[in-house]
């Protein structure tokens, strides 16, 4: 049985694509790209997966840092890290980066996200889900960056989409905004 440790220590639950992602992926080497306190680490730890957790806030992988010690967790580890350098060490079968892109740097964006595709195995997996800000749906929340229409799409043109939408959604501040999801798998 697994112990809902989100709750346990005062963590929002799960982005509910990572919830719908480890349905369909098998656990492998992850990386969660902007893991704040590890509320999504945690649960890819839970599920099997091998997770390597980036922030570059010290308090936040502290944190989690703090959990994965008292829990006993031996599938997650945790490390400071700007994801705006772009500079992936490894590479992985998933990298998820939920309602991360928001917060960096926007001249960063392309370079952050050839970064993600170049660290992906072939055969792997990204997640991204980012706010957006279209003329519809103009963002409410003064982000550093937002996409698009479509920009997220175009930056995977040449994988396979398996799943990708920009809906409005909720989030977990309650703040309403639209979202642009993707899951691509890099082509073997």
């Amino acid at each position: 049985m697994i112990v809902d440790l989100n709750s346990r220590y005062g963590l929002n639950p799960a982005h509910s694509e990572v919830v719908e992602v480890c349905k369909v992926i098998e656990p492998c080497k992850t990386l969660d790209m902007g893991c704040s306190n590890g509320r999504n680490a945690v649960y890819f730890g839970q599920q099997g997966f091998n997770v390597t957790a980036i922030d570059n806030n010290p308090g936040a992988v502290d944190m989690l840092q703090s959990i994965i010690t008292a829990e006993n967790i031996n599938n997650v580890t945790a490390h400071v890290y700007d994801i705006n350098n772009a500079n992936l060490e490894q590479d992985y079968g998933l990298i998820s980066c939920t309602v991360t892109l928001m917060f960096i740097n926007p001249d960063r964006v392309d370079t952050i996200i050839a970064d993600m595709q170049k660290s992906t195995l072939a055969g792997g997996y990204n997640l991204i889900v980012c706010a957006m800000s279209t003329e519809e749906h103009p963002c409410p929340v003064p982000f550093p960056f937002t996409l698009k229409t479509g920009q997220l799409r175009e930056a995977y043109n040449k994988w396979d989409v398996i799943k990708y939408n920009e809906d409005v959604g909720t989030m977990h501040n309650g703040a309403k905004l639209q979202f642009a999801t993707i899951l691509a798998r890099k082509p073997l």
